[in-house]
């Protein structure tokens, strides 16, 4: 049975949430950085994590080994296993350093979207923030482009995945692997959230499992000198091959948008915030502990492997994983690595599946997509939602065998684009949220950024460095076609949206718009 959603009460202009109204204090002198502090007549625990409309009717049943798990699977997806044997070969050593400067403009973007879930954490995540501090249009633009990356997303995953286990059972048809994975992981999502997070702890525990073997077993051979790559492997491998930078400093940026897309999704435990149990306390740890994360899985993953097989011995479409294993003598190194490659495209579209039934609801609660996406079924699911994504997912399986192979690959494109888009909108998000809390319009948020708002410029900065990365490269710039081709589409419905009464603003929006132009600091 499907339950509608009740009306959300009124906001109430410097309350966080539903219920009664926060009184707001700026603490703040002229020229300093706003600090507010917040007065409640409500229960601590129901606070800030209560939220503001439609997340209260969700099931907060994501506990914090959960959340941490999501958000290091984020992290670590086909990208790094698959993708980056392709830069290696590219930007040599160097590569080490693209995914390091790549992993601190991520943390700069994923500590600006905490300081946002932590002054107000919706479900709607950056889509509720743009609509907020942007406008109805860029919550509207950035709801649907993220519900697009992932439906793309698990339209390519699913083909993928049908291809992994064919390493196993070559016998059975592509269109059957990928059916049945399409009907387990919907099933799924549409059990419960709890499902959703076991799952997605166990996938993610396979992936950070393979990493940190492939860790172990290179420091052995590194120290030990042990298998047939021992009288060979040496950190002398990162620079004694024609340099660190073997192919110019430019090569090495020109990975920049590779790198970048391997850590797409780690904003998705942003999604999460209106299902965690104590956000309050889960979302920040998850959010600090990403730089550990990516010196780990992929700075330090990569300086191993670097250190153990030579850089010229990789070449493009071959995984590094497999490559490193198979110089190591470990048996099966191919299946293992398979075997990985095949959870983190089932984790992706199980992510998939997650993140697009929530935008839909949001984008419903906003007037901005049919309002039967607002409601949830028995099991605080948004049932419709999840369905309608998962039917366009297996559509692109369909489609897989209509077109020919690089039509799909530029179809799947347009998730990089989709991805800094969204990026970009969580910056400028913060950026202006950083100018109403300075003067004194809305509440501090307990998980301030590092840097505020100079630190999301420079981030903001970053992505327009790897946007024009990708319009200089011939065979990247295709994103860029994709992008421009959604972007119409978008504005059409826009227009069609806001005819319809959906583009109004919203009254967050007006309690943090500026009298005033500002400059943030």
């Amino acid at each position: 049975m499907l339950a509608d959603r009740q009306p959300a009460p009124p906001f109430i202009p410097g309350s966080t949430g539903s219920g009664p109204a926060e009184k707001v204090r700026p603490d703040v002198e002229k020229g300093t950085d706003a600090m507010v502090s917040v007065e409640t007549s409500r229960p601590d625990d129901v606070g800030r994590a209560a939220g503001n409309g439609p997340d209260e009717e969700y099931e907060r049943g994501l506990g914090p080994r959960q959340v941490q798990m999501i958000a290091i699977g984020g992290a670590i997806g086909v990208g790094l296993f698959m993708g980056a044997g392709a830069n290696i070969a590219k930007a040599g050593p160097s590569i080490i350093l693209m995914y390091a400067l790549a992993g601190c403009v991520v943390f700069l973007i994923m500590r600006a979207l905490g300081e946002l879930l932590l002054y107000r954490p919706v479900t709607g995540s950056f889509a509720e923030y743009a609509r907020e501090f942007l406008g109805p249009f860029f919550g509207f633009a950035t709801g649907w482009t993220y519900w697009l990356l992932w439906v793309v997303t698990g339209m390519a995953e699913l083909t993928a995945a049908a291809i992994y286990i064919h390493f196993w059972f070559p016998a059975i048809p592509q269109w059957i692997s990928a059916l049945a994975f399409l009907v387990v992981l919907f099933g799924v999502n549409l059990i419960s959230v709890k499902i959703f997070g076991e799952v997605e702890f166990w996938f993610s525990m396979i992936k950070v499992t393979a990493i940190i073997g492939m860790i172990v077993i290179g420091l052995g051979v590194l120290t030990l000198g042990f298998s047939e790559v021992g009288d060979s492997a040496s950190t002398a491998n990162l620079y004694a091959h024609d340099g660190f930078f073997p192919n110019g400093i430019g090569s090495s940026l020109m990975t920049l948008q590779g790198v970048m897309f391997a850590y797409l999704a780690v904003e998705l435990v942003g999604v999460t915030a209106g299902e965690s149990e104590n956000p309050e306390k889960t979302l920040p740890k998850a959010i600090n502990t990403l730089p550990w994360r990516i010196i780990f899985f992929y700075v330090g993953a990569l300086t191993v492997i670097l250190a153990v097989v030579k850089w010229t011995e990789f070449s493009e479409g071959e995984s590094p994983f497999v490559k490193a294993f198979s110089e190591m003598g470990i048996p099966l190194a191919a299946g293992i690595v398979n075997f990985v490659v095949l959870t983190a495209a089932l984790s992706s579209c199980n992510s998939g599946m997650y993140s697009t039934g929530r935008m839909l609801r949001d984008l419903a609660s906003n007037s901005q997509a049919p309002k039967v996406f607002e409601r949830l079924n028995s099991r605080k699911s948004p049932a419709i939602g999840i369905t309608a994504s998962a039917a366009l997912m297996g559509i692109g399986v369909v489609l897989n065998y209509l077109v020919p192979e690089k039509a799909f690959g530029y179809v799947t494109s347009v998730a990089t684009a989709a991805g800094i888009w969204t990026w970009m909108m969580i910056l400028c998000s913060h950026i202006r949220y950083r100018v109403a809390l300075k003067a004194g319009r809305l509440p501090r948020s307990p998980f301030p950024a590092p840097g505020g708002a100079v630190a999301s410029t420079g981030a903001l900065l970053f992505l327009l460095l790897v946007t024009g990365l990708i319009a200089y490269d011939s065979e990247a710039r295709i994103s860029l076609y994709v992008g421009a081709v959604w972007a119409v589409f978008l504005l059409g419905g826009w227009f069609k949206v806001r005819d319809s009464g959906g583009g109004a603003a919203p009254q967050r929006q007006k309690d943090a718009a500026p009298e005033s132009a500002s400059v943030p600091e």
